[in-house]
């Protein structure tokens, strides 16, 4: 774990150097997906087949290909009730706080007489990569699923890897909670490639969201433009900027509650308090004990953990900034205040009782965020990434005459005289 001090000469340096590392696979896997989604795009479902014995241990014509809905159904029925209620709860949160992201259509005539506007249309088919390695995560069933369901998507497809064959029931209820029409027990890049591409089996979709390792994470920065993305999800990472009037316990444990995902994940802490830092320090030890994750999270902690002692806290907007983070935490006395100074984050926890935590299943706003300094230029999923815009131009004579002089000055100068003839012929020029 990294302890650093604005006071010190090298805290620029170092920083920066916190900022610049990316965390990220060091393997290069650009051409071994490359590879693969040129072999499925070939030979479709032979190849999925193949991979899939190949990486997750099974022949699908003996295990099933999909999974039917009267599975996901009888799931979603043989949970345990205090479960299915939790599941029941964050569906509905997510469900409504992504219905008020329904953007409106426009409609009116401007000064000039001219009809303009815009019209929102759900793309026709989606397709979500649900995790199944080192995890298997319901609740991003829900946060991919729903929103896509909210902006009117008519076919909703999800790929999972099944390590032998087995997949996790919670991911099935959560399918058949959400609407889910297909699922199909085939994961990593070439899952991606058959929804990109299709397969004798796989209708080809339009969008493709969902978390998941180096190679499929690749597969859609490949693919971005034959399909369209959510993002090129990297580890996660949590910033928590918190006070002395804090239990150290709580800090700790919000730091480990990203920490315990994966070795590369990162948790950083900004306070103002040198002897507060050294009590959370202290608590991570505590509460990596009780961990059974404990083993990822130390991993986590320990190579990519930050604590930066900072004068005051109007230092830590900048460094948050700088930071781009996933997910910040804000447990201050006034956290409003230095939330409106930060441009740069994927979501951001207000007070000392809105742990990250409670993001990732039932507050509502989604946890698909941009990592890796990405939320400078990017935001979390919502409806959006499911719907296009179309926008519609209408003149009369009048119009016309209006704007259409303009157009053809501008055609001219540009060299392109059947642009301008279209427009002055029905000027009568």
């Amino acid at each position: 774990m990294l302890r650093l001090s604005s006071n010190d000469p090298g805290f620029a340096e170092a920083f920066a150097r916190v900022v610049a590392d990316r965390r990220e696979s060091a393997v290069d896997v650009a051409a071994d997906v490359a590879a693969i989604l040129q072999d499925v795009r070939e030979r479709g479902d032979a190849a999925l087949g193949e991979l899939t014995a190949k990486f997750d241990g099974h022949d699908l014509d003996q295990s099933g290909w999909q999974v039917d809905a009267e599975t996901c159904r009888k799931a979603f029925g043989d949970l345990d009730p205090t479960l299915r209620s939790a599941l029941e709860l964050a569906a509905e949160r997510i469900r409504a706080y992504h219905a008020a992201q329904l953007p409106e259509d426009r409609d009116y005539t401007d000064a000039a007489g001219v009809r303009l506007g815009a019209t929102w249309r759900a793309v026709d088919a989606a397709g979500l990569y649900v995790p199944g390695g080192r995890a298997a995560y319901p609740s991003s069933m829900l946060m991919n699923a729903i929103p896509a369901k909210v902006a009117g998507v008519e076919r909703l497809v999800v790929v999972t890897p099944t390590p032998k064959g087995e997949v996790n029931p919670l991911v099935l209820a959560a399918a058949h909670l959400a609407g889910v029409d297909e699922v199909w027990r085939v994961g990593g890049a070439h899952a991606v490639a058959a929804l990109a591409y299709g397969t004798e089996r796989i209708s080809p979709v339009d969008v493709i969201t969902g978390p998941g390792n180096a190679w499929v994470a690749e597969a859609k920065r490949q693919l971005y433009g034959v399909v369209g993305i959510d993002m090129v999800a990297g580890p996660s990472e949590i910033l928590v900027i918190a006070d002395a009037q804090n239990e150290p316990r709580k800090i700790a444990a919000d730091l480990l509650s990203q920490a315990e995902h994966d070795p590369t994940s990162q948790s950083i802490l900004i306070t103002d308090d040198a002897a507060f830092a050294d009590a959370v320090e202290q608590a991570v030890e505590t509460e990596l004990t009780a961990l059974h994750t404990q083993a990822t999270a130390r991993a986590s902690w320990e190579t990519n953990g930050v604590i930066i002692d900072v004068a005051s806290f109007a230092e830590a907007p900048a460094l948050a900034n700088a930071l781009a983070a996933e997910h910040v935490e804000i447990a201050t006395d006034d956290p409003e205040a230095l939330m409106k100074q930060i441009r740069h984050a994927g979501s951001v926890f207000l007070g000392r009782m809105t742990p990250e935590a409670v993001g990732d299943y039932v507050a509502g706003p989604n946890h698909v965020l941009p990592t890796g300094r990405r939320a400078r230029f990017s935001s979390g999923l919502s409806v959006l990434d499911f719907m296009k815009r179309t926008s519609f131009i209408q003149l009369d004579s009048a119009a016309l005459e209006a704007i259409g002089p303009a157009a053809v000055a501008l055609a001219d100068a540009e060299g392109l005289p059947a642009h301008a003839r279209s427009i002055s012929v029905r000027l009568g020029q």
